[in-house]
């Protein structure tokens, strides 16, 4: 019953993030639809996580580097994510309230996508040798 808690927490969530975005495109005094770019940041986020679980060795070594630089690029991808909005609020392509809704949209869904990790991502049951 847990797991279904934390599904439909992280649902809600990440329908409020995804709301905050939205409302920073699509409110009339706003009404420019470039902020819908981080959406490309939201699905390239978790790659470089899956492709270290699946390419790095499990040994319990403290230090990996397939993990490390998987780490590396999914901060560069969130700090982009952070920084498009700015960027486009700087070169007045957008306004600053609808920076603000995007940052606090990428803050939600950041959140929850690091909350999808912490709780579903910790045992790997998955194995080829059982085929």
């Amino acid at each position: 019953m847990a797991g279904i808690k934390a599904l439909v927490g992280l649902s809600f969530s990440g329908a409020l993030g995804l709301t905050f975005l939205l409302l920073g495109c699509a409110l009339e005094q706003f009404g420019v639809y470039w902020p819908l770019f981080v959406l490309i940041f939201y699905i390239m986020s978790p790659l470089p996580h899956f492709i270290a679980s699946r390419c790095g060795d499990d040994t319990d070594s403290s230090s990996n580097a397939c993990r490390e630089l998987a780490l590396f690029l999914t901060t560069g991808i969130v700090i982009s994510a952070f920084g498009l909005p700015i960027v486009l609020a700087r070169k007045e392509v957008i306004y600053w309230g609808a920076c603000g809704l995007v940052m606090a949209g990428n803050a939600v869904i950041f959140l929850t996508i690091l909350g999808f990790f912490l709780i579903f991502g910790g045992g790997d049951d998955f194995s080829w040798e059982q085929w």
